[in-house]
Formats: structure tokens, C-alpha cells, sequence
């Protein structure tokens, strides 16, 4: 991915060339550059993790926040990055007594 020196868009390719649709501003590809880039392409995708043998108090860190299936007002919590770097992180939730999960995003 490359950014635009001109208006800090995002660029795109076009053969050898990186191009700003904002802007118009074009500058030469740099192959050996491009090859160190990380990609996610080819990344394995990350597993569920089965928790129904752990303990509770291996479990991770708890919250006050309320169960929409039995109503408990405590859930362990997890925040993931799973959106674009630019937005905030989804926080998953596995209520205290039922297990439930669900997840909250900012809208």
C-alpha cells in the first residue's frame, strides 16, 4: 500500500506506475520495496478456542455488562482489532453464569 506525497490519499497501481485518484500524482513502483511489504495473503485465519475445561479464574479479566440472555450483570471481555486499523476495536463478551457471548461495536 502506498499513500499519495501530495494529499496523503491512498494510491493505486496502474503497471509500473503508483497513482492518486484525488490528485492525480504519480510516481514510479519500487519492486524491492514492495516485495518487503506484509501482506495478509496466504495468513492463516485464527482458531476457536475451545474454553469449556478451563477455569474460571483463567478465564481473563471481567466487566460489568449485561447479559441479554439471563440478564447477569457480569461477562469476561476480549477486544479485538478486526476492522480497519483506523477503527475501534470490537469488544467480545462470554457472560459469568450462562456463557452466552455477543460482541459490541462503536457505531
Amino acid at each position: 500500500m502506498e499513500f499519495c506525497d501530495d494529499c496523503g490519499s491512498m494510491m493505486k497501481t496502474e503497471d509500473d506506475m503508483w497513482i492518486c485518484g484525488s490528485c492525480g500524482y504519480e510516481k514510479a513502483r519500487d519492486a524491492k520495496a514492495e516485495k518487503k511489504a506484509v501482506t495478509t495473503q496466504g495468513q492463516k485465519s485464527s482458531e476457536v478456542v475451545d474454553t469449556s475445561e478451563v477455569d474460571v479464574e483463567d478465564m481473563g479479566p471481567t466487566t460489568g455488562a449485561r447479559c441479554p440472555e439471563c440478564g447477569n450483570e457480569r461477562a469476561f471481555y476480549e477486544m479485538k482489532q478486526i476492522r480497519a486499523a483506523d477503527e475501534s476495536e470490537t469488544r467480545f463478551f462470554t457472560c459469568t453464569e450462562c456463557e452466552h457471548k455477543w460482541r459490541e461495536d462503536d457505531h
